[in-house]
């Protein structure tokens, strides 16, 4: 109580915002909040998802075309193009960049710029070995 003799009571939670900064929220903290899991999800998997759904939102009809995308993004057709050959790597591929482990510490296990080498290779069995080389060197 203060001196006035009014008492406030309220909750308040924090909520993890952009770039990883606390927000003050109103209220109880949601329920079904769940424990993050420890380190963080490799940029190229990241990547590789972001390079399916932008295939998906062309095949759908819900963008006109990449160079909406990059509108849209605010990025360069050429950036969307660096995303989207992603798509040109072989789908076992895809999938183990995909599935890689979080990062804990240090180096990703591969980048992405080793990555768009790969997927310039047209023979997805030449692909395998080099994807192959390039994350049991790191």
């Amino acid at each position: 109580m203060n001196d006035t003799g009014w008492k406030v009571d309220f909750k308040l939670h924090f909520k993890e915002g952009r770039h990883r900064k606390k927000k003050i929220r109103n209220g109880d903290a949601p329920a079904d909040s769940t424990p993050v899991a420890p380190g963080t999800i490799p940029r190229i998997s990241k990547l590789m998802a972001l390079a399916i759904h932008f295939e998906k939102l062309v095949q759908e009809g819900l963008v006109a075309d990449y160079a909406e995308l990059a509108r849209l993004g605010h990025v360069t057709r050429a950036r969307i193009s660096q995303i989207v050959n992603l798509l040109n790597l072989a789908p076992d591929i895809q999938e183990e960049i995909l599935f890689l482990p979080r990062v804990l510490e240090g180096k990703e296990p591969i980048t992405e710029h080793q990555v768009r080498e790969i997927a310039r290779e047209a023979d997805w069995k030449h692909q395998k070995i080099l994807f192959d080389y390039h994350t049991s060197i790191t």
